[in-house]
C-alpha cells in the first residue's frame, strides 16, 4: 500500500538535515532544536543537552569565533573577512572545508582521535589542504606542513574582487589608506 502524500510529506520533512535530530527521545522531552549556518558549518544547538556529550568532535560556534579572532590578522584588510593561518597562508572567512588555496579549516592542535579537546586552546585556523593532508598526526614539522600549502599569489585587487563577489561589497581596515593629519 503506498503512503499518502500527507505522510510522505512528514519522512520527507522529518529526515532533512536542517530539522535536527528527530529521535524519539528528543522528541518525547519537547525539544526544539535550533539550527544555523555557519562558515559552512551546520550548527545545531539543542535548548537542553539530552546526549551529555562534554567534549564534541566539531568546534563549537563559540570556540569558532575566538579561534578565528586570535588567527594573524593581514594589514589594511577586514579582519572580519581576512586572516593568515598558523603557517601563514592568507584564508577567506567565507570559504570553509573546500580545496581551494584561500580555504580553511578549525584544525585540532592535538587531534581529536589522539585525546585533543575541542577548546580554544587546541584551536588553529589552517588552509583546509594543509589540515586534510595533517589529519590524526603530530608529527609533522612546520617546514612539512608549509610544503603541503596550497600556495596561490593573491594580490590586493584580487583580494578587494573576491570580498565583492563574496559580500558584496570592499572593505579595508581603518587604518589602511591614507595620511593622518596632525
Amino acid at each position: 500500500m503506498r503512503p499518502t502524500s500527507k505522510e510522505a510529506k512528514r519522512r520527507s520533512r522529518a529526515s532533512s538535515p536542517l530539522r535536527g535530530p528527530t529521535s524519539p527521545k528528543s522528541r518525547s522531552a519537547g525539544l526544539t532544536p535550533r539550527v544555523s549556518l555557519l562558515d559552512g558549518d551546520l550548527v545545531t544547538d539543542d535548548v537542553a543537552d539530552t546526549n551529555n556529550n562534554n567534549n564534541p568532535r566539531s568546534f563549537p560556534h563559540s570556540v569558532k569565533k575566538q579561534c578565528w579572532e586570535k588567527a594573524e590578522k593581514i594589514k589594511g584588510r577586514d579582519p572580519d573577512r581576512w586572516r593568515r593561518d598558523s603557517l601563514g597562508n592568507t584564508v577567506f572567512r567565507k570559504l570553509v572545508g573546500c580545496p581551494g588555496c584561500l580555504c580553511h579549516d578549525y584544525d585540532h592542535i592535538v587531534p581529536y582521535s589522539k585525546g585533543g579537546e575541542s577548546t580554544l586552546e587546541n584551536c588553529q585556523v589552517l588552509q583546509a589542504r594543509v589540515n586534510r593532508s595533517k589529519g590524526n598526526r603530530t608529527e609533522f614539522s612546520k617546514a612539512e606542513l608549509i610544503q603541503k600549502s596550497s600556495y596561490c599569489r593573491v594580490s590586493g585587487r584580487d583580494i578587494d574582487l573576491f570580498g565583492l563577489s563574496a559580500k558584496g561589497n570592499v572593505q579595508h581596515a581603518q587604518d589602511s589608506w591614507g595620511c593622518r593629519i596632525q
